[in-house]
């Protein structure tokens, strides 16, 4: 199967959808974008009344059907504290460290649709005037929004139209290396979703139909825990998610290799879908590896967690410094992608 075109696909794919802020609760122009980009493929995708996306793949067999999961929803902040300096103290959404944000360029959106640049710093954050710098625990309480706008007080600031409430998206910075290297943050979970449409294409592209019916399901509340707690249509027996490889100490997945999650803090995956998850790349030459990752949770978790009675399972692009400034490489695309086509198959 050549596919160096489609992983080129992916890669774009996912590099477009890097550009669209979409941290957890805020979602609704990726999705829009998604919908497009499915209908550009010929499919009618359906958008969930949670904001998600509910595509139908075709496939023969309806009362054995596959529902495949990725997010688009990342991680971000909202503003809980308009500051007497004018600057915006952060709540968190999903599990972002203040130690991977500082210093980091980011956009605040506010209600009635403007949308300010600033920078998240630590208060107090010259080194030349904080004696502390070096030592003081990078915690949100102790860490600020400086706006790119002329304020120093509240007042200023809420006449910008920021409020508490308001999503604060931070800078992705997307780079593609000449050497294969995909660099960037919410790779977790946008490259997955650049390999679901990567899927789509190589079904629509070679007219083939499933022997099982294939549904995939963009989620929009991963990074908080409810994804796909819902949105699971009639005759599907397996839930399939699509997410990160972990990398790291203990690990056997590197950033060139699909990963086959075995077990997580969720307890086990499905054994017979783990297996044959095992022996599709064993028998189509993809490089792979099988790992335990010890804190972790997916879509498919939140699934069985919501009462489906349903067989799961998780593979994944190996990606490197997950929830920060993360690293993955085409080859790791390309062989997600193979596994993908050769398990449907």
């Amino acid at each position: 199967m050549e596919t160096k075109a489609y992983v080129d696909y992916m890669v774009q794919q996912t590099v477009d959808i890097l550009g669209i802020d979409s941290p957890t609760g805020f979602t609704a122009n990726a999705a829009k974008h998604l919908m497009g980009e499915y209908e550009k493929l010929g499919y009618k995708p359906v958008m969930t009344t949670k904001g998600g996306i509910l595509v139908d793949l075709g496939g023969k067999n309806e009362d054995d059907a596959i529902l495949i999961e990725a997010h688009m929803d990342t991680l971000g902040g909202m503003v809980c504290k308009i500051k007497d300096n004018g600057n915006l103290e952060l709540t968190p959404l999903g599990g972002f460290s203040p130690n991977n944000g500082e210093a980091e360029n980011c956009r605040i959106y506010t209600r009635d649709g403007k949308i300010y640049e600033g920078t998240f710093q630590l208060n107090d954050a010259s080194v030349h005037v904080n004696g502390e710098y070096s030592t003081k625990t990078r915690e949100f309480k102790g860490m600020e929004v400086v706006i790119d706008e002329e304020v120093s007080s509240a007042d200023d600031t809420k006449a910008l139209g920021i409020m508490i409430g308001d999503i604060v998206a931070f800078e992705p910075r997307t780079r593609v290396t000449d050497s294969g290297y995909i660099k960037s943050r919410f790779l977790d979970d946008k490259l997955s979703v650049g390999i679901l449409l990567g899927q789509a294409k190589y079904l629509a592209d070679n007219n083939i139909t499933p022997e099982r019916k294939v549904y995939h399901h963009i989620t929009v509340y991963e990074e908080v825990g409810h994804g796909a707690c819902g949105t699971v249509p009639e005759g599907v027996t397996e839930i399939l998610s699509v997410d990160m490889g972990c990398i790291g100490d203990g690990l056997d997945c590197k950033e060139t290799q699909v990963s086959i999650c075995a077990k997580d803090s969720g307890g086990p995956y499905n054994y017979e879908v783990v297996s044959n998850l095992i022996n599709a790349a064993k028998e189509n030459d993809i490089d792979f590896a099988v790992d335990v990752y010890p804190h972790y949770g997916s879509d498919a978790d939140a699934a069985l967690g919501a009462g489906y009675d349903v067989k799961h399972g998780l593979i994944g692009a190996g990606v490197y410094a997950s929830h920060g400034y993360e690293r993955s490489h085409k080859k790791g695309v390309e062989n997600t992608f193979k596994l993908l086509i050769n398990y449907v198959r």
